[in-house]
């Protein structure tokens, strides 16, 4: 790591497809070299352009090394293994799979003792849409939680009620504790300050949709970007997740920036991993220092510290006043407080909704994964 530091701070029905294929014109901005798509508002990515430059033959071996295995943290993928992820959500949101029913037989238990909106429903439409079923705690006090039942005890029955089981939590231990028992497969929704490892893959099939050459390990100088991080990866599992996988991508992340509040934002995770690698890291407490150098800024002032939520300062809130790069891109994980300008969602700015919008292709292709299922589609 070379660091520096400026002062330190039920069938569901079928998506709409037809903008993903249907090319309109707009405003220069996310595709300045190509065709510009809408999605409600902002951006939406077809995932042509990634298979274009990825191609169709899917790697199998680096896929089907998941099946049967939990995916609990970031640290556990390598480039090869999101840029294969990558690829099959890509194969999947373009292809008619569903017909296949892949799925067909599989109970996924979505079990969050925490809020949340887009991580559980994409999940569970994930696992629906390819014809799967699902068991579904949305409020971890009706379970026996409630009556002061441990995790470890829930892992244990949950191993006759499911096939995979996803589970958010607020307690960072809690991924340990439910596998003391839990023979089956975990996927780690979100563990208090500890990490959010699908979030880190949608967030980087976004990235690779919206710049296929990032996916290369030979990316042109040109398209290797700057990318700015807003939030403390120490006690932001998204963020530190997202992180933890942009450190894989050498040769294509030419730089990376930290903005935050604190003097030393890291964490004990990530200090290693950022010392090995060759990538720059700089440190900064004043986004308007860097902002108008980032390719991509990746926001997240959302920090889960002990046992409640809380939002940094607003010194760090983006607005269409913020000196953005023009064709800079804008990722965040949602839900958003006012760090993140509503104002600029209609601007070319905005991926993070089709960053939201693509969290249920790539759920469905860890689902796929991890159940063995790859070889059902068979237009793959």
């Amino acid at each position: 790591m070379s660091l520096s530091s400026s002062d330190a701070g039920a069938s569901a029905p079928r998506p709409d497809r037809s903008s993903a294929t249907e090319p309109t014109t707009g405003p220069q901005g996310l595709f300045a070299d190509g065709p510009f798509y809408t999605n409600s508002k902002g951006m939406k990515l077809p995932s042509s352009r990634l298979l274009d430059k990825l191609g169709a033959r899917l790697d199998r071996e680096s896929l089907e090394q998941w099946a049967g295995e939990s995916i609990v943290n970031a640290r556990q993928f390598d480039r090869r293994s999101v840029v294969a992820f990558a690829q099959l959500a890509a194969l999947l949101e373009s292809a008619d799979v569903e017909a296949t029913k892949p799925l067909d037989g599989k109970i996924a238990i979505t079990a969050f003792f925490e809020a949340s909106t887009r991580t559980r429903l994409s999940f569970e439409s994930a696992m629906l849409r390819l014809d799967g079923k699902v068991l579904s705690v949305p409020d971890g006090q009706v379970t026996g939680i409630a009556k002061g039942e441990s995790l470890a005890d829930i892992g244990e029955m949950f191993n006759t009620y499911g096939d995979v089981i996803i589970m958010r939590h607020p307690d960072t231990d809690s991924v340990d504790e439910i596998r003391k028992n839990l023979q089956r497969p975990l996927i780690n929704a979100g563990n208090g300050s500890g990490q959010h490892p699908t979030q880190a893959l949608l967030d980087w099939y976004a990235l690779l949709k919206w710049r296929p050459e990032l996916a290369s390990p030979d990316c042109p100088a040109d398209r290797q970007i700057h990318l700015g991080i807003i939030g403390t990866p120490g006690s932001m599992r998204a963020v530190k997740s997202f992180l933890r996988l942009a450190l894989l991508f050498t040769g294509a992340v030419k730089r990376i920036t930290l903005i935050s509040e604190l003097a030393d934002p890291v964490g004990f995770d990530l200090t290693g991993p950022l010392e090995d690698s060759s990538i720059p890291l700089t440190i900064t407490n004043d986004a308007r220092d860097v902002i108008s150098d980032l390719d991509v800024v990746y926001v997240n002032s959302i920090a889960f510290l002990g046992d409640s939520y809380r939002q940094l300062d607003i010194r760090y809130k983006l607005t269409p006043k913020s000196d953005l790069k023009p064709n800079a891109a804008i990722l965040h994980p949602l839900a958003r407080r006012d760090e993140l300008s509503v104002e600029l969602d209609d601007t070319p700015h905005n991926l993070y909704f089709a960053q939201a919008a693509g969290a249920v292709f790539m759920r469905q292709a860890v689902l796929t994964a991890v159940l063995g299922r790859i070889d059902r589609i068979s237009s793959l």
